[in-house]
């Protein structure tokens, strides 16, 4: 019999209705499943012999998930692009990510990924829904992404970023891209790596091409960008006479399998399609605040029934700091300090775990039996009482992703006392810079 990983000495946050809180607790992981939670002693009495990891009084909580993602952001970091002083949402895209998506090659895609994947484990984030584009180099780009998760240990779900902006050769590449990565995953059967069929946004697809996409997408599920920015909105009502949101459903992008980045420049009949397709949502505040772009009506779609959840967008990979920045700013868009305070931790801790369950069928994000064992300890020493009633305001006040010491993926334990356990972090960084350094080169050219 495979001897058991323990995590335990730990105040536990399981994030299961039935059993919410240990506060001398311990996780035992079998086979890549949690096979228990309970107090420690009991637990290591049951899993006799079993490896021990000592979270010294800190606070054991499911590995978080992150729902929307974008790994090829990774090298932007630091990069000043001559003469790109962007004054609205499109001219960011055209003077900073298409440019870095058109140059990128598969050796940046992959260094990029790892990039990102090794920052988000030290966050305590094991699970990324990530949306790639990379037009420089379409095909196989989302096989170097698996490759990068693979080797740190993450769980994910890719896709490529369909889109007519390059003609439409890359858009059948892209196309192609995503339906060949879903045959595999699915040929594989792995929990661990996940696809769906991504797409940019509404004025950057033809009927045809989504049309295209629908049909080869199967039964896996769309991730697309949604009325991020105004002039989307407003593209798709000059030219197609609809909103995006019932553009996208009437060529059948919407439903309960698929992610509808940002939505932010919606109306209330888009939030009841959305609710009525069973949608989700994904919030990205730092992103939204950062773009200018606005703030969506997540309370609003909260409240219609809407499935709400939480993601970066590429703006950091601390999945608290966003749950910190969807506090603040959907109280600050509400004009009421009382707003939210139930809808933003629901996002993360509850709806991305289900966004994840509906996108690949997996249960993770919950420290419960026969769940995904992923695991994060966080080294939290509360100056006040902490318990299963108030862990939320402890998360929010007092908790950093950064404050991560050990992580554990699918039974395996990738991060001990801060340190990656089969991987040299410096020597992937230094590789990483050098292939920053190219893209730089040829973004700037």
């Amino acid at each position: 019999m495979t001897s058991a990983l323990i995590v335990g000495n730990g105040k536990v946050l399981t994030r299961d209705a039935e059993n919410p809180w240990v506060d001398d607790g311990a996780v035992a992981c079998l086979d890549g499943k949690i096979a228990a939670v309970g107090a420690t002693g009991h637990i290591r009495r049951k899993f006799p012999g079993g490896e021990f990891i000592d979270a010294r009084g800190g606070l054991i909580m499911p590995g978080l998930i992150n729902a929307h993602q974008h790994t090829y952001s990774a090298f932007a970091r630091g990069l000043s692009i001559p003469g790109n002083n962007p004054s609205n949402f499109l001219e960011i895209l055209e003077g900073t990510w298409w440019r870095i998506d058109r140059k990128l090659t598969l050796d940046q895609t992959y260094y990029g990924a790892l990039s990102f994947f090794l920052e988000s484990i030290r966050c305590g984030v094991t699970t990324i829904i990530d949306h790639h584009a990379g037009y420089g180099a379409i095909s196989g780009s989302l096989s170097r992404i698996e490759e990068a998760a693979r080797l740190v240990g993450s769980r994910a779900c890719l896709c490529y970023e369909v889109s007519d902006r390059d003609g439409p050769e890359k858009a059948l590449e892209a196309i192609g891209e995503n339906a060949d990565f879903i045959a595999r995953t699915r040929a594989n059967d792995d929990d661990r790596i996940g696809a769906m069929m991504g797409l940019h946004a509404s004025f950057t697809l033809s009927d045809a091409t989504l049309a295209s996409c629908r049909d080869a997408a199967g039964d896996a599920g769309f991730h697309v960008h949604v009325a991020e920015g105004a002039s989307d909105a407003a593209h798709c009502r000059s030219t197609y006479g609809v909103s995006v949101v019932e553009r996208l459903e009437r060529a059948g992008i919407l439903g309960k399998k698929t992610i509808a980045a940002h939505c932010i420049h919606i109306d209330e009949s888009d939030i009841d399609r959305l609710a009525a397709a069973d949608t989700c949502v994904v919030h990205n505040p730092e992103s939204n605040m950062a773009n200018a772009v606005g703030c969506p009506p997540v309370l609003v779609m909260v409240k219609a029934g809407v499935l709400v959840g939480l993601g970066t967008d590429g703006y950091t990979n601390d999945m608290l700091e966003s749950l910190k920045a969807a506090n603040c700013l959907l109280k600050h868009d509400s004009r009421n300090p009382s707003a939210a305070w139930g809808e933003v931790p629901a996002s993360l801790f509850a709806n991305n775990r289900e966004i994840f369950r509906r996108t690949m069928g997996v249960n993770a994000g919950i420290l419960a039996t026969g769940a995904c064992a992923d695991i994060s300890v966080f080294d939290y020493h509360p100056y006040t009482p902490m318990d299963g009633t108030n862990a939320d305001g402890h998360i929010l006040f007092g908790l950093s992703g950064r404050q991560a010491v050990d992580v554990v993926v699918s039974g395996r334990v990738v991060l001990r006392d801060g340190m990656f356990t089969e991987i040299d972090e410096r020597e992937i960084a230094a590789k990483s810079r050098e292939a920053a350094r190219a893209l730089w080169k040829a973004v700037r050219e």
